[in-house]
């Protein structure tokens, strides 16, 4: 596979700055390029901008300052189902059957629920919930859930996938299983993600490469490359080079947050 470092980047920012209108600065000066087929997770304190950067880029917040740059000059349209959004919170429709909620975004593309039932049932194959197609929101766990908003964002088949601490609020055994399956699923799929997360260990696992940010007003304050190879399993997770990698990125974490109130 062509190395990350030697393709043009898909998007970047320059100089992007976002406040919002009762004052908040949520981010100062964020410059930082993503590359195709990379899992890049923006890593910092909560507050720091990472969820703003990325909506942002998502085309769902308009820079106050600053520019996004995309590769062609044209962004993706998430309303074509280019982008793909994965939120903190499953936002799941409760009236809806989970291939429903998976619907949506083709429904809202004018696909009808018939000719969208071969495209609904390969992404809920994708999360291992094919057989969960007919339940409803109150009847899956908090996991399950998850699942089926990872599926509603992978069903549109988008060029990249946004995903804004998706798994913050699940148990520590189900979230490892769930990073395990993004992976296999980026891996497949050959998409690129950028994962908004807090965790230092999140991050290592899953990134090729994590963005260090500072606290509010965010600002880029490293770049931290994970040459580990994928695919990546438990024994990576336990290994002394994740160990070692860990450590790297919380030195850097900690230096970011000794920036608080630097102009």
């Amino acid at each position: 596979m062509e190395a990350a470092s030697a393709r043009s980047p898909i998007v970047s920012l320059h100089g992007v700055g976002k406040t919002f209108p009762n004052g908040v600065t949520a981010l100062r000066d964020a410059t930082f390029s993503v590359r195709e087929h990379e899992f890049v997770s923006l890593l910092g304190p909560s507050g720091c901008g990472k969820s703003t950067a990325l909506r942002i880029i998502a085309g769902l917040l308009d820079p106050s300052s600053g520019d996004v740059i995309w590769r062609d000059g044209t962004a993706p349209d998430g309303s074509k189902g280019e982008i793909g959004f994965v939120f903190q919170e499953p936002t799941l429709m409760p009236w809806a059957s989970v291939a429903g909620n998976v619907h949506l975004p083709l429904k809202l593309a004018g696909i009808d629920r018939t000719a969208a039932m071969p495209r609904i049932h390969e992404a809920l194959r994708r999360v291992g919930l094919e057989a969960f197609a007919g339940a409803y929101p109150r009847e899956l766990s908090g996991g399950m859930k998850m699942r089926v908003s990872i599926a509603r964002a992978l069903v549109t088949q988008p060029k990249l996938l946004l995903m804004d601490e998706p798994f913050a609020a699940l148990d520590e055994i189900t979230r490892f299983r769930l990073n395990n399956d993004l992976l296999s699923l980026w891996a497949s799929m050959r998409q690129t993600a950028i994962f908004v997360t807090h965790s230092v260990f999140e991050s290592v696992y899953l990134s090729s490469r994590i963005i260090v940010m500072t606290p509010r007003p965010g600002r880029v304050h490293s770049e931290i490359v994970v040459d580990a190879p994928y695919p990546r399993t438990e024994s990576f997770r336990t290994s002394p080079e994740y160990a070692a990698l860990c450590r790297k990125v919380s030195e850097a974490l900690v230096a970011a947050m000794a920036r608080e109130g630097v102009p």
